[in-house]
């Protein structure tokens, strides 16, 4: 019985064989993870020797490939072990050999090496072994750390080592503020953690103070302090030089949302969660612990609402001062008295950011339903409402000294805009994922922009002149082509909606063929004139006058103007065709049917052109039938259609008998069965693989 049932093997092996495969893939193993989630990366490196994978937490799990020596000397432990067990199992007296076999598995090819526990959670990592034994480990945190661990996998026990560790540079977390000092060259950034000074100029980060969570900042006139504006309401005063907090003042019950400077720089405003605005000024106080003066503020006037403050800005001349609130609404104040001077209303989500131009005549207000409205500061004007990002609209400013200005939103984008002509410029994109803020220059130069990427990205303005037109023409490409790659199924006009066998997709080179088709006929209308035009003349001159010859079609080996068409048409690829047609208009099809009845005609391509006849005919057979013009063109085509198509059938039936003919004589000269059908192979393919279950049954 063993014996036939490996005879039966063999031989379903030897008909398997001849199954071409390029590529085939067998599962070869398992082996346990210690962690429970789900593996983020899987990474081997350079030698194929050392084997790693983490999931969502920050553990990193190293394995070791031994080689085959290593694998050969741990199956001949594990075989004596395998006896040592079964002489221990059999019975006393017994001294015949015992026949034992090991099976190696994938856990004896693969052997966990360590754990590396790292500070925080892992996302993303490489490593490099040395010859001498050594493991290097480079780690990138979820909080933005860079940490370096080494172990030596060669040991029977390995411990991993932290070595080195990169924490300064970029912030551990969302950078929600960012500021230019007056002189344009240095950055503020502060996050939830921490305050970086940042050298425009280098790059580098050149100061780093603890702070709380913040969320509005501005350099104090002359660039020697910083305030900040918290999540818990505080104003935290530092001083750059020495990096020390000078005071911290509670300014509001909620969270302090914005702050704006004075145009005469003698103090700001503060607008928090708890409905109230505040001013304050700057003033020198004695210091405790020196006997120098140093910076502090006094609040002097507080303005209570009916809603949150999200946002305030003043007006360049600080005669008002504009408040945008939760319910929505923008209200302008005078600054002098704190009397009610305007609503801007028109947002459906509350307003999120603004700013005011530099003249005053206009204000930008941008909110969390995805417009910007551009105002008239005189009257409140709405003079233009744009759908200016994909998301919320998150940050918004005007260049210094013009009507541009800057929008941030959560689509990663930055989008620069006209105010005066309501016109889109340009689009920064970088920022792989939301985008919190921005700040520009002083000079108008420079746009710095902080995002969930956890990245700060520096934009510099160039002396390359924008064309408009261009950069409209590249936003509508991408636009067409994000539309065509994201849009459904066509339907065909007078189809249910899941009947359709049409199976084909809208994309970019189906409407570059349509439009291919399109100039074949233009040039073949252009040409047809000109050969009329060319007959009326030579029979006035009475005499032949050559007739210039069009460049592409000497290019085709000076073919007609109607084989260029038919060329046209073999040129498109078979999967692309009935998708071409359906975007072609149908002031071209006359003009086709006409042609298609001059090709089959001639008895060529028949097959490709009754394909696309029946197509045009199903997508516009109303137009085409209720066409006077067409009738003629259709019964023409009705007529040599029919007797093409049966000539193509007579010659595809001769040919397919004649076939038949020699495959008889092959196999009566050869004694061999040719041109065997795959369905014959995979029955009996079934019905020996379903014998050996049966045989595997009885054995068991």
């Amino acid at each position: 019985m063993q014996d036939s049932l490996v005879a039966e093997d063999d031989a379903l092996e030897l008909d398997e064989t001849p199954e071409d495969r390029i590529l085939s893939c067998r599962k070869a193993g398992s082996i346990m993870r210690e962690g429970r989630d789900r593996v983020v990366n899987l990474a081997v490196d350079k030698t194929g020797r050392i084997l790693a994978c983490h999931g969502t937490d920050c553990v990193l799990e190293v394995f070791c490939i031994l080689s085959k020596e290593e694998v050969q000397k741990k199956m001949e432990k594990k075989m004596k072990k395998a006896r040592k067990k079964a002489k221990l199992n059999s019975c006393k007296g017994e001294e015949e050999d015992l026949e034992i076999s090991v099976e190696m598995t994938l856990r004896d090819e693969i052997q966990r090496v360590t754990n590396i526990k790292t500070s925080a959670k892992i996302k993303s990592f490489d490593m490099i072994h040395s010859p001498q034994g050594e493991l290097k480990a480079v780690f990138l945190l979820q909080n933005n750390l860079v940490e370096l661990y080494s172990l030596n996998a060669s040991l029977p026990t390995p411990q991993p080592i932290r070595t080195s560790r990169i924490t300064i540079g970029g912030h551990r977390s969302d950078v929600r503020t960012l500021s230019f000092s007056s002189d344009n060259i240095a950055v503020l950034s502060a996050a939830a953690d921490s305050i970086k000074i940042w050298n425009r100029s280098t790059l580098q980060c050149i100061r780093t103070m603890n702070c709380e969570y913040a969320l509005c900042s501005f350099f104090v006139p002359g660039d020697r302090q910083v305030v900040i504006g918290t999540k818990t309401g505080k104003l935290q005063l530092y001083d750059l030089a020495s990096g020390n907090l000078l005071e911290t003042i509670d300014a509001h019950d909620g969270a302090l949302w914005s702050m704006c400077l004075s145009p005469d720089q003698r103090g700001f405003v503060t607008g928090g969660a708890d409905k109230s605005v505040k001013f304050w000024d700057f003033e020198l106080v004695k210091d405790e612990k020196s006997t120098q003066k140093r910076l502090s503020v006094k609040q002097t006037r507080m303005l209570q609402l009916d809603e949150d403050v999200l946002c305030v800005r003043y007006s360049p001349n600080q005669k008002l001062l504009a408040v945008s609130l939760l319910d929505c609404t923008v209200k302008i104040f005078y600054v002098d008295t704190l009397k009610f001077f305007l609503s801007l209303y028109g947002h459906k989500l509350p307003v999120i950011c603004m700013d005011i131009s530099y003249d005053g005549a206009l204000i930008a207000t941008g909110s969390a339903d995805r417009n910007v409205k551009i105002w008239g500061l005189d009257f409140g004007d709405c003079h233009k409402s744009l759908f200016a990002h994909d998301d919320s609209v998150m940050y918004l400013q005007f260049v210094p000294k013009s009507h541009l200005f800057f929008t941030a939103g959560k689509d990663h984008k930055i989008k620069q805009w006209d105010a005066d002509k309501f016109e889109h410029i340009q689009t920064l994109e970088g920022h792989h994922q939301e985008i919190w803020c921005l700040a520009v220059s002083p000079s108008g130069d420079y746009v710095v922009s902080s995002s969930h990427d956890k990245s700060l990205r520096l934009w510099e303005r160039t002396r390359e002149p924008l064309i408009l037109e261009e950069e409209r023409e590249m936003q509508r490409e991408a636009e067409y082509e994000e539309s065509v790659a994201k849009e459904d199924q066509p339907a065909v006009p007078g189809e249910a909606q899941g009947d359709s066998y049409f199976t084909g997709r809208k994309t970019i080179e189906t409407v570059k063929a349509a439009e291919r088709i399109m100039e074949a006929i233009e040039l073949y209308r252009e040409e047809t004139a000109k050969m009329k035009e060319h007959q009326a003349i030579c029979k006035a001159a009475g005499k032949e006058v050559p007739l210039p010859i069009n460049p592409i079609l000497m290019a085709y080996g000076n073919i007609s103007p109607s084989a260029y068409v038919l060329e046209i048409f073999k040129g498109i690829k078979s999967s692309e065709l009935e998708e071409s047609l359906l975007v072609l208009p149908f002031s071209y099809v006359p003009d086709i049917l006409k042609l298609f009845n001059e090709f089959i005609q001639l008895g060529s391509d028949v097959e490709l052109l009754c394909r696309c006849l029946f197509f045009l005919l199903r997508i516009h057979f109303g137009q085409i039938t209720s066409n006077q013009m067409l009738v003629p063109v259709i019964e023409k085509l009705k007529e040599t259609t029919i007797s093409k198509v049966r000539q193509v059938q007579d010659v595809i039936g001769f040919n397919m008998a004649g076939l038949d003919y020699l495959k008889r004589e092959c196999e009566a000269k050869s004694e061999v069965m040719f041109f065997a059908e795959a369905t014959t192979q995979l029955e009996e393919k079934k019905r020996k693989r379903k014998k050996r279950e049966k045989l595997i049954l009885t054995l068991t």
